[in-house]
C-alpha cells in the first residue's frame, strides 16, 4: 500500500469537509437520495444525513437541499455552491499530490515493508 494524502476542512471543532465527505457529495449528485448514497457508500442513512447536517451548518449556505418524503418520495440535491466546492477540493488535492510527491515518497521508504506496494 503506497502512503497517500487525505485533506480535511477543519472548522472549530467540525470537519467541514474531506474525502468521505466529497464521496457522499458525488453519490447524492448521483442518486438524487441523501438515503441512496449512503447505502452506496454502505452508510446508514442517519450517518450520511449527520453527514450532510455538518457540511451544511459549516458553509455560509447549504451544500445540500433534502425534500421531504411523500406520496412520490423524498429527494436531495447538491446546491451550486456544492459543485464548486466538490471543483476546488478536488483541484487542491490534485496540486497537493503533485506538490508532496517526493517528500512522501521519500517517507514510504521508511514505512513497513508488508505494508509498501514496492
Amino acid at each position: 500500500m503506497k502512503p497517500r494524502l487525505t485533506f480535511r476542512l477543519i472548522l472549530g471543532e467540525a470537519i467541514a469537509l474531506g474525502p468521505g465527505k466529497l464521496q457522499l457529495l458525488e453519490a447524492i449528485r448521483e442518486t438524487g437520495s441523501i438515503a441512496a448514497a449512503g447505502r452506496s457508500m454502505n452508510m446508514s442513512y442517519k450517518r450520511a444525513w449527520h453527514l450532510v447536517d455538518t457540511m451544511n451548518r459549516c458553509f455560509k449556505t447549504p451544500l445540500v437541499e433534502a425534500s421531504k418524503g411523500g406520496a412520490h418520495g423524498g429527494g436531495a440535491a447538491l446546491t451550486p455552491l456544492a459543485e464548486e466546492v466538490i471543483v476546488l477540493y478536488r483541484r487542491l488535492e490534485v496540486r497537493a499530490r503533485k506538490a508532496t510527491e517526493a517528500e512522501l515518497a521519500a517517507l514510504g521508504t521508511h514505512l513497513a515493508a508488508d505494508l509498501r506496494d514496492d
